[in-house]
């Protein structure tokens, strides 16, 4: 590999969420922190530069985004998702997340039901309360060890709530689920027939091993250009999550008009200088360190579904097929679901996310991020070992 995922990046001190606050989350100071999805893995050089470049300019003025962002974004698309889109069909915003709120508050009004899965992401749901609209939670099948969608119960859902908007996350966070071009049309059918629009979140479209394929709903047929609107960025890919850009894909100028109504009336559309620069440079010159990258997790997940056969046989888990996100079973330790986060936090020193914050249907479970150096990734895993060694049984 051209770069060295091995080195240990001291993040202690860089007011970092994921490192700086785990002592106030998990009550332990001594806790080694694998929970909220950012990697422990030093950005791609050539983002870096052109970050430099920016900087050296000593002037941090007002910026827009330039031809070449939208080509860099354009042949992004095109070439790894088959998705063709003309530069006005993309919007910027400040991330998925606000973005999610805004493609509520543009396609919904208050009480409307929106649809998402169970467990799914749990700013969905947060984000569909606070808007005042009802959220309806479609439970995920577990059929071969792998999350399912139930198209009956969805369907049965459309009709007796009369639901307005489907939050999709594709791939799906926190089981790392790659959904099947069939799977997505059954979905996109059920949206069209019912005349619901569909948000998929596709942050984690770039993040699929290679045994796996990733379809972009909106690839699927141009006349899902009608209902389908999708969210991406290139900050879970290239570990950018601080840069706060990303991109609403939008074919439908009908849709776009509206999106860009509500956009004006919120501010929504303004992204900061740096978020525009290293957007274009991840695009145009991360490909060969996001191979390598996903190599290196690869070797991780392997160590992982090792560890567990081997020395937590009892445990059940998801193997995923794209993220770099890790979910299994906690039942066999007989604690209290509200315990468990904890649990491994004290006895075992380990931070992870608690399955139940994704939903009902997480309880009992544990999400682990494992994108981090592999001496890191092993250490954890002892921790882990440690704290189902002494559970409460």
């Amino acid at each position: 590999m051209k770069w060295n995922f091995d080195d240990i990046i001291d993040r202690n001190g860089q007011h970092s969420i994921k490192w700086d606050y785990a002592k106030e989350l998990f009550g332990n100071e001594d806790v080694l922190p694998m929970w909220v999805a950012d990697m422990d893995f030093a950005n791609p050089p050539t983002v870096v530069d052109e970050l430099k470049k920016l900087v050296e300019q000593q002037i941090l003025g007002y910026s827009f985004p330039s031809d070449s962002l939208y080509k860099s974004i354009i042949d992004w698309q095109k070439e790894r998702h088959n998705l063709h889109l003309k530069p006005q069909d993309v919007l910027f915003s400040p991330g998925v997340v606000p973005s999610i709120a805004l493609i509520i508050q543009t396609f919904t009004k208050e009480q409307d039901a929106v649809l998402i899965h169970d467990p799914v992401y749990n700013p969905f749901e947060q984000l569909v309360t606070l808007n005042n609209r009802r959220a309806i939670r479609s439970p995920l099948l577990i059929e071969d060890n792998l999350f399912k969608m139930d198209f009956a119960a969805i369907e049965q859902q459309f009709k007796q709530e009369k639901v307005r908007l489907v939050i999709l996350s594709n791939p799906h966070n926190p089981g790392g689920r790659v959904w099947t071009r069939e799977e997505l049309i059954q979905l996109a059918t059920l949206c069209q027939k019912y005349q619901v629009v569909l948000c998929s979140d596709e942050i984690h479209g770039d993040l699929v091993y290679k045994s796996e394929n990733f379809v972009s709903v909106a690839a699927i047929d141009e006349h899902y250009q009608d209902f389908v609107i999708t969210l991406t960025a290139a900050t879970k890919t290239f570990n950018l999550a601080g840069i706060k850009n990303s991109m609403i894909f939008v074919q439908n100028e009908t849709l776009r008009n509206a999106i860009k109504h509500v956009q004006a009336k919120t501010e929504q559309n303004s992204i900061n200088t740096f978020g525009y620069i290293a957007t274009e440079a991840a695009f145009k010159t991360g490909g060969p360190w996001l191979e390598d990258l996903l190599a290196y997790l690869k070797i991780n997940l392997e160590t992982i579904c090792t560890f567990f056969d081997t020395e937590l046989p009892q445990v059940h888990y998801m193997r995923p097929q794209g993220t770099y996100l890790f979910w299994f079973d906690c039942s066999t330790l007989g604690i209290p679901d509200e315990q468990l986060i904890h649990h491994f936090a004290q006895v075992g020193k380990i931070g992870l996310n608690a399955g139940s914050t994704y939903g009902p249907k997480g309880t009992q479970y544990m999400r682990l991020n494992f994108a981090a150096p592999h001496a890191t990734v092993i250490e954890g895993l002892n921790r882990i070992k440690i704290a189902f060694d002494h559970s409460n049984r």
